[in-house]
C-alpha cells in the first residue's frame, strides 16, 4: 500500500527559495522515493541522529527533504522541512540550521 505525502505549512516557505528546478526535483524525488517504504535506509534515504528536526532525511542532489513517518491510523510520510547542503552547512528557508 503506498503512503500519502503530506507537506507541513512551513515547507511552503522553504519552497518558496528553491528555484523552480529544485522545486520540480522536491516534489519527483519525493514521489519516487517516499510513496513506498520510506523507512527503508537506501543509498539516498537515511535515518537521522536525534536533532529537532525530524528523524529522516532524503537527498537528492544538493537538496534535502526531511521528513517523519506515521504508521497508524494511516500510512502517511510528512515533509516538514526542505533545505539545500552546501558543503557542511544546510540552508533550510534561506537561514542556516545547525542538525
Amino acid at each position: 500500500m503506498a503512503y500519502r505525502i503530506d507537506y507541513s505549512p512551513t515547507t511552503d516557505e522553504h519552497l518558496r527559495v528553491l528555484t523552480a528546478r529544485q522545486r520540480a526535483m522536491v516534489f519527483d524525488g519525493v514521489d519516487e522515493q517516499l510513496e513506498h517504504e520510506p523507512g527503508v535506509e537506501t543509498r539516498n534515504r537515511k535515518p537521522m541522529r536525534p536533532n529537532p528536526l525530524a528523524p529522516w532525511e532524503l537527498r537528492i542532489e544538493e537538496l534535502r527533504v526531511y521528513y517523519e513517518i506515521e504508521e497508524l491510523p494511516e500510512q502517511v510520510v510528512t515533509i516538514v522541512a526542505v533545505g539545500v547542503k552546501d558543503r557542511n552547512r544546510v540552508l533550510i528557508g534561506g537561514k542556516e540550521i545547525k542538525l
